[in-house]
């Protein structure tokens, strides 16, 4: 595991915003994960992981179909609050399914220290 951040005050201001909307909605929902994404436009979408009878989403997983039901074309980056080692791969085939690669993916542990950064 590569520690990519101790601090958010080290990230981009926009990539700190979606790090902070993730922790959020982790936080308010008790989710296992959050998630947030901004598109192209600077618009941001976050989502807590679902766990139905019927129905399993992952965070990021409902957050990117979030945004592609809102009419967004393409990410810029997205954020995922989770104590998984790692992003899951379907995870970021996803984002790649509506941004494309080289699209930054930062995990999160629950403290808000950015532990790896992935990429589409």
């Amino acid at each position: 595991m590569r520690r990519v951040s101790d601090e958010l005050g080290e990230l981009d201001p926009e990539d700190r915003k979606i790090v902070q909307l993730a922790r959020a909605t982790r936080s308010r929902s008790a989710a296992a994960e959050g998630a947030a994404v901004r598109d192209q436009d600077g618009r941001t979408y976050t989502a807590g992981a679902v766990q139905l009878p019927t129905l399993q989403l992952s965070a990021l997983a409902l957050a990117v179909a979030m945004a592609a039901s809102s009419g967004a074309r393409g990410l810029e980056a997205a954020a995922i609050v989770t104590d998984a080692d790692a992003v899951a791969p379907e995870d970021l085939d996803v984002v790649r399914d509506l941004a494309g690669s080289g699209i930054p993916v930062l995990r999160v542990d629950a403290s808000g220290t950015v532990v790896e950064r992935s990429t589409t």
